[in-house]
């Protein structure tokens, strides 16, 4: 069950929103909403869970409850690791909307494992099964999937998605690596990439405190960021667990040297920001 502080002042205000190109709302973790002038909403990785205390503790507030969304036209997953595909966030916005649910092989595994068929009103159609190379049209966003490079997932992937607006990419949770073709074949507006640090958090198996590295550091963002040739780099994840955080402003002065990206866009949750 998922609970929200913040009740449902963030959910009505997308469905109010009438952009003129996309707007796009900064969800924490690794989370946004897209809407289109036409009125498509896609949703990109919400996860609405506390993580997994005291390993993963989740540092900002749940900004929705899933049960408040009415609109949503898809959600899209980039890996299976849980803060990507959770039953509880992602499940009742599928069977509130009728929305399908997009994610490679492994994510699609982790829907049967959570029985989100039967423990929610999911039907089996609303379940995609995607891979790299293939181009979905939802509405009026068409959305390339491309390859990924993160080592800590079983199968990931990153997101092109384009709109007459500007083109918006996503790369889950990538490290730089497999982009240069991607930088090459789209001429990308706002690149999403997850900036982290690193810090003692409890093993998973003996729960004593272990030196743990996860996401993209200040020099491996910025490589990123060059091989997708982005104008405008939004960094995320650095505001999530416990332990983990990052101050995304550090990448102000550590950016300037470098081709790209030509800015940098902080946001915070609940931050909107407009293609």
């Amino acid at each position: 069950m998922v609970h929200s502080d913040w009740d449902d002042w963030l959910i009505r205000a997308v469905e109010d929103a009438d952009p003129d190109g996309v707007g796009i709302w900064y969800l924490g973790c690794n989370g946004f909403i897209l809407k289109g002038s036409a009125g498509t909403t896609l949703f990109i990785d919400p996860y609405l869970g506390t993580g997994d205390p005291p390993r993963t503790v989740r540092m900002v507030p749940v900004p929705f409850d899933p049960d408040d969304v009415r609109e949503a036209d898809a959600v899209l997953a980039t890996h299976e690791h849980t803060d990507h595909v959770h039953g509880p966030s992602q499940a009742p916005i599928l069977g509130g909307t009728g929305a399908s649910f997009y994610a490679t092989d492994s994510g699609i595994a982790v829907t049967r494992e959570e029985s989100w068929l039967d423990e929610w009103a999911v039907t089996d159609d609303q379940l995609e099964e995607i891979e790299e190379g293939d181009t979905l049209e939802i509405g009026e966003f068409t959305v390339h999937v491309e390859p990924a490079n993160d080592p800590d997932a079983e199968h990931p992937i990153s997101y092109v998605i384009e709109h007459e607006a500007g083109t918006f990419f996503h790369g889950g949770d990538a490290r730089p690596g497999d982009f240069a073709p991607v930088g090459e074949d789209y001429d990308i507006d706002l690149g999403v990439l997850a900036f982290g640090t690193v810090g003692r958090i409890p093993d998973k198996e003996t729960r004593e405190p272990k030196l743990t590295k996860w996401y993209n550091d200040e020099n491996m963002i910025i490589e990123a960021a060059n091989e997708l040739q982005l104008d405008a780099l939004v960094p995320t994840h650095w505001d999530m667990w416990k332990g983990l955080t990052a101050d995304p402003t550090a990448l102000h002065e550590h950016a300037r040297s470098f081709d790209y990206p030509e800015s940098l866009e902080v946001v915070e949750i609940g931050d909107r920001i407009d293609l």
